[in-house]
């Protein structure tokens, strides 16, 4: 609604309110319900209006407005969505892209244009792009009467910094005829994003390398560190490294000085507070230094097995494994604290990105923050939980006295309501080291989350004991419990019902659900720098004893652990939504109970990643999604499995259009083998922490990348509809690629 419901009734004279009121207002009752017809034509007048233009039209307006100036949508990629459901929007979104439609008419102007390729491939695709001639590149003998000093040449291995971009997209040396056709373009396209992470504490390895060793990740494992693209003011202009998100290089990352040609510093293109990475070492390495580190102290590294000594005064700064090292009698005292970029592919699990939280209603919010401390924020959760639990004991009992002010019982009333929801929302991107044990009376509903565009690390404590501290989380009757935009580890999350010996407990209920949104519990709990997890064979979410419906949505977590006896009556509700389940590894358990064959619940899997084995009762539904794994349930004749790969079913419920079961159901006894091996997922990466992790690699099936009942990719990031992007992007190529010429899209990740 565009405007107030009482617009009509105000501009009434006052006498006639004064009347109207004094009758109870009827006259108020009509022009209310006159004045929400006013509002629903102005706002369609208005929508009409927004939707004559491209910038501001509704989505199921862009292939109209396309249809007009001859845009057409690509056979190749699949049919239009319904525009009525989301899933319909966000098809159409691919299929139509906003930024190609409203650039059509200028591509066109531009078409035959190197240039224009770049620009091309990031409105039809949406992914960074970099093209290349690979003419350009070829190595022959050029005339002295006509030389072109912008082709490439040969190798000269006095300057060793090309020879780090051979075979890639800023590859500037020549090459033989062999290698690539002529004629040929190549397009390369990035599909790993680059995430930025603010001013989050830095990983100290102490003891196991030293106190002045440090890992740009708050996890403590490397992950090489990505470019903040810097926009090029030249519209003509190729894209280089510093224009595109890409993992920087150490040679990109030296700036040689010029007084000393031998000396090198980091690159103020790269380093500085609002570029790719920058380092805060409060009172290093004197009391009143200047912060964040000035980049003139910054040196670019090799830093392998720490052998790399720093000079005193001086960071050793290692971009491709994102290390730092401090001068060892040196080291700060004080903490460091980064901001830099990660790669991945999606917005998935805890990141700084948009990830909106709905709150419970009428919940009160407590904030917690170590980057900005005040009045009303707590330094940790736990101070946090302690708060409310002393609101509600503040807040007393309802008053039962007969006489009572009627108005003091309502206004009890709405405040222990309030009471009865809480968030607790971390306002930064810190690391928060505590245990946390959370007891839920009934009815309560407790949402911890991150704020919006931060990612707060929950590092649980090691109680000294051969087994972790975990995130113990305790319900009665109707109480719910959330956790939203974190990253949790050093255990796991520890989902508890009645104790099966306290009659009174087990009268009183249990949780009535669990919601984990754009959550990361850690695969083994913790990462070593080589991303290896820590604990491989230990869960990252159990449920003991507890009827809790789960929903694990845009999520990454470990394996799920389902401990039950005879309190449970009927299986547990699992519920897993775009999301990655990893076991660490495809022969560890990723769904299954200690010491039972099958666990005791009911999956739902949509859209989702399964790295392990699955062993439960039953499945629901199984849905354009991955199992690199057995999967076996105890009862076959509930629920169906439906475009998914399945490596080895066991025993599944009912299959329908699932991989291998298609590509060798044609196959003879002596291919079948080989065709099942054909369609087996290939991933780019199956650690936790490579941004590469879960991706399928450009190797794999297209049976597997075009599989899913809407033509996409199975797996946790079909919504990128990758297959959808590269159809639209290879027909738009061939449109408008120069005479003569064949353009290739390559992966450069």
């Amino acid at each position: 609604m565009s405007g107030s419901l009482d617009r009509l009734y105000e501009l009434l004279p006052a006498f006639h309110r004064l009347r109207d009121a004094q009758q109870g207002y009827p006259l108020r009752g009509l022009l209310e319900v006159i004045n929400e017809q006013v509002n629903v034509v102005e706002d369609d007048i208005a929508a009409l209006y927004e939707n004559w233009f491209i910038e501001t039209c509704q989505e199921w307006v862009v292939p109209y407005i396309g249809d007009l100036i001859g845009h057409r949508a690509v056979a190749a990629a699949g049919s239009a969505g319904d525009p009525t459901t989301p899933e319909g929007r966000l098809d159409n979104r691919i299929l139509a892209p906003r930024r190609e439609v409203a650039q059509t008419l200028g591509f066109r102007r531009r078409k035959g244009t190197l240039a224009l390729l770049d620009d091309l491939a990031v409105s039809v695709s949406g992914w960074p792009a970099r093209s290349v001639e690979f003419y350009t590149r070829l190595g022959w003998t050029q005339n002295v009467n006509h030389v072109h000093s912008r082709r490439a040449r040969t190798a000269d291995l006095r300057h060793p910094g090309p020879l780090h971009r051979v075979g890639g997209p800023f590859d500037r040396l020549a090459h033989t005829a062999g290698r690539r056709t002529i004629a040929d373009v190549g397009v390369f396209v990035w599909r790993i994003r680059a995430y930025p992470l603010t001013h989050t504490p830095a990983y100290c390895l102490d003891p196991e390398v030293g106190p002045h060793c440090f890992t740009f990740s708050p996890l403590g494992h490397d992950t090489p560190l990505f470019t903040n693209p810097v926009a090029d003011d030249d519209p003509g202009a190729h894209p280089d490294e510093i224009n595109l998100p890409v993992p920087i290089r150490r040679a990109a990352f030296e700036k040689r000085l010029t007084n000393h040609p031998l000396t090198t510093q980091a690159s103020d293109e790269y380093y500085g507070v609002d570029r790719s990475l920058v380092i805060w070492a409060p009172g290093w390495p004197a009391k009143d230094s200047p912060q964040p580190v000035p980049s003139s102290v910054i040196v670019p590294a090799d830093l392998k097995d720490w052998r790399y000594r720093a000079r005193r005064g001086q960071v050793g700064v290692d971009p491709e494994r994102g290390r730092i090292v401090f001068p060892a009698g040196q080291f700060p005292r004080n903490g460091v604290w980064v901001t830099y970029r990660y790669g991945f592919s999606t917005e998935m699990g805890g990141g700084q990105y948009h990830h909106s939280s709905p709150a419970p209603a009428h919940a009160t919010i407590y904030q917690v923050s170590k980057d900005h401390p005040g009045e009303q924020i707590f330094e940790t959760v736990n101070a946090a939980l302690a708060q409310w639990r002393h609101d509600q004991q503040a807040l007393g009992t309802e008053p039962a006295d007969a006489n009572a002010n009627a108005d003091a019982k309502a206004a009890w009333q709405a405040e222990h309501a309030r009471l009865q929801a809480a968030v607790i929302e971390i306002a930064d991107s810190s690391v928060y080291r505590e245990s946390l044990t959370v007891n839920l009376q009934a009815g309560e509903n407790l949402q911890i989350r991150g704020a919006d565009r931060t990612r707060p690390v929950i590092e649980l404590l090691d109680t000294g004991t051969n087994r972790s501290e975990a995130l113990r989380v305790w319900g009665k009757a109707g109480s719910r419990f959330s956790l939203d935009g974190l990253v949790v580890t050093g255990g796991p999350l520890q989902i508890n019902g009645p104790d099966p010996g306290d009659e009174e407990w087990r009268h009183e209920g249990d949780l009535c659900d669990v919601r984990l949104r754009h959550l990361t519990l850690v695969p083994g709990w913790a990462l070593n720098c080589d991303c290896d997890p820590l604990r491989p064979a230990e869960p990252s979410l159990e449920l003991i004893n507890s009827t809790a419906a789960v929903l694990v949505d845009h999520s990454i977590i470990g394996s799920i652990s389902v401990v039950g006896d005879e309190v449970l009556t009927d299986p547990v509700e699992i519920s897993v939504v775009d999301s990655i389940v990893d076991a660490t590894a495809p022969a560890v358990s990723a769904v299954g109970a200690p010491d039972l064959p099958l666990a005791f619940a009911r999956l739902s899997i949509v859209r989702s990643t399964v790295i392990g084995t699955v062993e439960t009762d039953s499945i629901t539904l199984a849905e354009n999604s991955i199992f690199v794994g057995t999967v076996k349930v105890g009862r076959r004749q509930v629920g169906c499995m439906r475009f998914c790969s399945v490596a080895q079913p066991i025993r599944t419920p009912r299959r329908y259009h699932c991989q291998p079961d298609l590509a060798t159901a044609t196959a003879t006894v002596a291919t079948a083998a080989r065709e099942a091996q054909r369609v087996t997922p290939i991933f780019t990466s199956l650690r936790y922490g490579t941004p590469g992790y879960a991706q399928l690699g450009p190797g794999c099936a297209p049976e597997v990348t075009g599989g899913a009942d809407d033509e996409a990719e199975m797996g946790a990031f079909h919504d990128l509809f990758q297959p959808q992007r590269t159809a639209n992007l290879r027909a738009r190529l061939d449109e408008y690629t120069p005479a003569g010429m064949q353009a290739q899209i390559i992966f450069a990740d």
